[in-house]
């Protein structure tokens, strides 16, 4: 699961489920800001191109929660479960950079 790659940085290893999901979903916001950086190069109207960010945003928040979903289910789990308490920590604090 977790490894230390170069000693800098943590990596996950994920199910090919999880990957293919996560990289769908990818795929999916990169198409909707091309699309949005057209509408703009074709001089759209403004209203259009915010309801296609806001679709985009909420690509995002959604890719956001599935990640954060299945790193809640795999990595703190484990964590916990082998008595790694600072993975709660670590979370407590990546939280709060999502909620501001």
């Amino acid at each position: 699961m977790d490894q230390q790659d170069c000693g800098c940085h943590k990596i996950k290893e994920r199910t090919e489920t999880e990957y293919k999901s996560l990289i769908h979903r990818l795929n999916r916001i990169e198409g909707q800001i091309r699309g949005i950086r057209g509408m703009v190069e074709k001089s759209a109207y403004c209203p259009d191109i915010l309801l296609q960010v806001a679709a985009a945003n909420a690509a995002l928040h959604a890719f956001s929660r599935e990640l954060l979903e299945n790193h809640i289910k795999t990595c703190v789990v484990r964590d916990i479960r082998m008595g790694r308490d600072e993975t709660v920590d670590e979370l407590v604090a990546t939280l709060r950079k999502l909620m501001k």
